[in-house]
């Protein structure tokens, strides 16, 4: 929790400064850095809908996993506090594929399923092509190599919007 409110700080010295006006944009490609590092694509499908796919990585010395996300998020201005500043939320669905190097874990399942929610802010830079969000992503795991509710997932997305 400490890390997603230090990240929700950071990203909001980026937004306060009034000189910068919101700019929309259709689709965006670029990098969530959180848990895991991952490549993310971003469409906007109405005003206010968007849907959201990444797909990243992350190794320890005796495994490795592989994220596949998608998500569907819902986005209101804040226009009154921020020009081009938003907020969203929303739902989505991950697989987890796991790869063991240690012989003590035995027969772990190597897939996972995963739902998530999305709580998080937006902004789009006026004088450049660039969107950066910070969202707090927690997940609920079904099956696989880790089971229950996972609080302290999140990401510091910047990605170059394409039109």
């Amino acid at each position: 929790m400490k890390k997603f409110i230090l990240l929700l700080l950071i990203g909001f010295s980026f937004v306060f400064n009034n000189e910068i006006q919101a700019q929309s944009f259709s689709n965006a490609v670029g990098l969530r850095l959180g848990y895991p590092v991952s490549v993310s694509y971003k469409q906007f499908i109405s005003e206010t809908g968007a849907f959201e796919v990444y797909a990243g990585t992350r190794g320890y010395f005796d495994y490795r996993w592989m994220n596949i996300s998608a998500a569907y998020q819902k986005h209101a201005p804040l226009d009154d506090i921020v020009p081009g500043l938003e907020w969203y939320w929303g739902v989505g669905a991950s697989a987890f594929l796991y790869s063991f190097d240690n012989t003590f874990v035995g027969e772990a399942n190597n897939l996972g399923l995963g739902a998530q929610g999305y709580l998080g802010v937006q902004y789009n830079f006026e004088d450049m092509p660039v969107n950066v969000t910070v969202d707090w992503v927690p997940t609920f795991f079904f099956s696989g190599y880790i089971s229950g509710a996972g609080f302290g997932y999140g990401s510091l997305a910047v990605r170059y919007i394409l039109n």
